[in-house]
């Protein structure tokens, strides 16, 4: 068993390691020991958390009497929906569901590791990469839906006889856009988890709240900057170029 497994880990892979490695063999990855490794059973806990979440407070919606928790996730809808109109235009209600959706799950995964036995899938560049290429994707995709095989154009720069440098170019910026969204958050989710975990093994009072608190707000800023990169990417695929 690693050194570093967690509890909720040595469960997965005491018990459910059957399951891990039918994943394993859908994918041709030869079957383990301990199939299950910390960051996948803490995204696991992650959408199963916000799912049971969400699951629970529907069935409490009410227009006239809205709960403590409604009226919480309808100003968080409202505030991603304000940014999304200030970055898309008008449009921008056909987005928020992902926007949202992103918001959530990069906060919960950032701040899970805030909670004893419990680690930051966030601070694993693999997690990162997969938030980075669902968003790539995601942009993409809303651009050839919305402009058809005209989104291409984005790709040839303004003039058509600069086509032939412009589209490399453009690809290459687009790719590394996949880049700078998975180190920007692997890196400092990291560092602040890597940090509090020092001053925690130092001494358990003081130094450790202050930089727990950092971290907290690390972890916001950041689950804030990537969905509102997203919604950057989103309002230059969507754009009817003239």
């Amino acid at each position: 068993m690693p050194e570093s497994e967690l509890f909720i880990t040595k469960f997965f892979n005491d018990y459910l390691a059957g399951a891990g490695n039918a994943v394993l063999s859908l994918v041709g990855k030869p079957a383990e020991a301990r199939p299950w490794a910390d960051f996948i059973v803490m995204q696991l806990l992650v959408v199963a958390s916000l799912m049971l979440l969400f699951a629970v407070l529907r069935p409490k919606l009410s227009a006239d009497k809205p709960g403590k928790f409604q009226q919480v996730f309808e100003l968080l809808y409202e505030f991603v929906r304000g940014q999304a109109e200030d970055q898309v235009g008008h449009t921008a209600h056909r987005y928020v569901p992902f926007f949202g959706v992103i918001l959530l799950y990069v906060l919960s995964s950032n701040l899970i590791g805030l909670i004893p036995c419990f680690e930051s899938p966030t601070m694993n560049a693999s997690v990162t990469a997969g938030c980075a290429l669902a968003t790539f994707a995601y942009y993409n995709l809303k651009g050839l839906q919305v402009n058809g095989i005209r989104y291409l154009g984005h790709f040839a720069g303004p003039l058509w006889w600069l086509a032939p440098l412009m589209f490399p170019i453009e690809i290459i910026s687009h790719l590394a856009r996949i880049l700078s969204l998975t180190v920007r958050l692997y890196a400092n989710i990291f560092a602040g988890e890597q940090v509090t975990m020092v001053f925690l093994g130092l001494t358990k009072f003081g130094p450790p709240v202050i930089f727990m608190g950092l971290h907290i707000f690390v972890g916001v800023v950041q689950s804030y900057i990537f969905m509102l990169l997203a919604m950057v990417y989103v309002s230059g695929a969507v754009a009817h170029e003239h």
